[in-house]
C-alpha cells in the first residue's frame, strides 16, 4: 500500500466533492469501461452527483454493463472534482476533459506524466480496474453487484483473460473478490474476449490479409476504406492487436489503423524483454513494455515508415544485448 498520506488525500477529495467528473482516454478499451463505471457508481451509490464522460462513448461490446447509458460523449456544468482513470497522458483524454487540471489522476501506466494534483500510479498492477477493486473499500467506497461486473471486466480485457505477462496471484484473489461480490466471471469473459460482431470479425479478416513479417517482427494495416467496407462502427481495432500478439513467431507486432482528420493510432504488442512503450512514448503515445499505443499524425505510408524504422532499431539493440 502507497503512503498512508495519499490515502488520506484520495479519501478527503471523494468524500468532501460533491459534483464529481469522471473520465478516460479516447478509443477506451474494457479497462477504460470498466474503471469509469466502478468508480463512477460506487460513488453515486453515497449520494454524489456524478458525471462519466468518455469522448468516444461506449463500444458495443460493453454496452451490457450496468450504468454504461450514463456515460455521456461530453461535460457540462462545473465540478468539484476532475478525476481521470487509464489515462497516462491528458491528450488522450479528448474533449472529455474540462478546461482545468484534474483533481486526481488513477492509472497503471508507466509512462504516465503525473498531470493531475494527486496522482496514484500503480504500474505493477495490472489495470487501472485493479486498483479500484483494491482501494476502493481503502477509501470508503461500496463495491456493489454492478461495480464488481465492471471493474472485472476491466481487470478481464487488460489481462487478455489474465494471460499477459505481469498476471499475479493477487490479481487472481481480487477477481475471486469480486466474484463472490456477484460478478459473473464466465458471462463477463465472453461478452468481452469471445463474441464479435459479424461486422467486427470482416474487418479482422482485413486486417489478416494484409499481414506481413520480417524477422521475428509483424505488422498489418486497417484503413478508413476497410472499416467502412467491413460496416464496423468503432474507431478501434476491434481487438485485433491482441489476436496478432499470439504470433508464436514473432517478438513484437504492430498494427497501423488509420483514422480521420489525418491521424494513424499505431498499437505495439511485445514478448516478454522487449520493451515497446519507450517507442510510443517517442512518438507521443505510452503504455507498458509489452502493450503501448501512440495517435500519430502523417499518411499511413509515412507513420508506418518512421514507426518501423524505429521498432526495428529496438529489436536490434535487444538482439545485440542477448548476443554480448
Amino acid at each position: 500500500m502507497m503512503d498512508a498520506q495519499i490515502h488520506a488525500d484520495i479519501h478527503r477529495l471523494l468524500h468532501e466533492s460533491n459534483r464529481l467528473l469522471i473520465v478516460s482516454h479516447i478509443r477506451p478499451d474494457g479497462d477504460a469501461i470498466g474503471s469509469v463505471l466502478g468508480l463512477g457508481l460506487s460513488l453515486l451509490e453515497i449520494g454524489k452527483t456524478v458525471q462519466m464522460v468518455l469522448s468516444d462513448g461506449v463500444q458495443r461490446t460493453f454496452k451490457h454493463l450496468t450504468g454504461s447509458r450514463k456515460i455521456h460523449r461530453h461535460s457540462t456544468g462545473e465540478f468539484d472534482a476532475i478525476i481521470t482513470l487509464d489515462a497516462s497522458d491528458p491528450k488522450r483524454l479528448g474533449d472529455g476533459l474540462a478546461d482545468r487540471v484534474p483533481d486526481l489522476n488513477i492509472d497503471h501506466h508507466v509512462t504516465n506524466l503525473n498531470f493531475a494534483r494527486i496522482n496514484f500510479v500503480i504500474p505493477d498492477a495490472v489495470a487501472t480496474a485493479a486498483i479500484l477493486a483494491e482501494y476502493l473499500p481503502v477509501w470508503e467506497l461500496p463495491i456493489t453487484k454492478p461495480v464488481a461486473e465492471a471493474l472485472l471486466t476491466g481487470i478481464v480485457t487488460d489481462t487478455i483473460g489474465f494471460r499477459t505477462s505481469n498476471m499475479n496471484a493477487e490479481t487472481l484473489r481480487l477477481a475471486a473478490g469480486l466474484m463472490e461480490l456477484g460478478a459473473d466471471l464466465p458471462d463477463l469473459y465472453k461478452r468481452a474476449l469471445i463474441n464479435r460482431s459479424f461486422s467486427a470479425t470482416r474487418y479482422w479478416g482485413k486486417g489478416l490479409s494484409e499481414l506481413q513479417r520480417e524477422g521475428r517482427l509483424a505488422w498489418t494495416t486497417l484503413t478508413l476504406a476497410d472499416r467502412k467496407n467491413s460496416g464496423y462502427s468503432g474507431t478501434d481495432d476491434a481487438d485485433l492487436t491482441n489476436v496478432l500478439s499470439g504470433i508464436d513467431e514473432c517478438d513484437i507486432v504492430i498494427l497501423f489503423n488509420e483514422q480521420k482528420g489525418g491521424t494513424v493510432k499505431v498499437s505495439w504488442r511485445s514478448q516478454p524483454g522487449y520493451d515497446v512503450s519507450q517507442i510510443a512514448f517517442n512518438f507521443g503515445g505510452g503504455g507498458h513494455s509489452a502493450a503501448a499505443g501512440a495517435d500519430i499524425p502523417g499518411t499511413l505510408d509515412d507513420v508506418q515508415n518512421r514507426v518501423l524504422e524505429a521498432t526495428r532499431a529496438v529489436l536490434s539493440a535487444e538482439f545485440s544485448d542477448e548476443k554480448a
